[in-house]
């Protein structure tokens, strides 16, 4: 088994019987983002634009702060995201109606097809996984997942 591409095994190795958890999701992490990277690549599209996409609706425009806060970055990343987003028409910048110094981002109707296509990936790579695994690990995975991602959030939240 080639370490640099498998997740270290979850141990109970620790005095206080502490799991490899950190190892174990950096990898995962690396894992799913390159997979991500290459099938996002097939429909030109780099990762985290996929995330950005899928936040928005044709008929109801988002703010990019609103954005920004969504995908956890910082609004200028969104505004670097969205030029090559613009670029390819696939999202428009609008004025706010309600506050001409906010822009708001429309999703156009090459943007709805990119984003089917990115819901498609996921779908897919979503199927790989569970096909892996039972409904109750399913279910367990997904709990403490979702716990682990609101600690580091909030803990990550705090530091900057």
């Amino acid at each position: 088994m080639n370490s640099m591409t498998h997740a270290p095994m979850m141990e109970a190795g620790s005095a206080d019987g502490a799991m490899s958890l950190v190892p174990s999701l950096l990898c995962i992490s690396k894992t799913t983002r390159a997979f991500n990277a290459l099938t996002l690549a097939e429909i030109g599209l780099h990762p985290g634009q996929d995330r950005l996409l899928d936040q928005l609706e044709v008929d109801h425009p988002v703010s990019v702060s609103g954005l920004a806060d969504a995908l956890g970055v910082r609004p200028s990343t969104v505004s670097k995201m969205l030029d090559r987003l613009v670029e390819r028409g696939l999202v428009e910048r609008v004025p706010s109606r309600s506050d001409a110094r906010q822009t708001m981002v429309r999703l156009l109707p090459e943007g709805l097809k990119a984003q089917e296509a990115v819901r498609n990936i996921w779908k897919r790579m979503e199927d790989y996984l569970v096909g892996a695994i039972s409904d109750d690990e399913l279910a367990a995975i997904s709990a403490a997942l979702q716990r682990t991602d609101s600690v580091l959030t909030t803990r990550l939240r705090r530091l900057r």
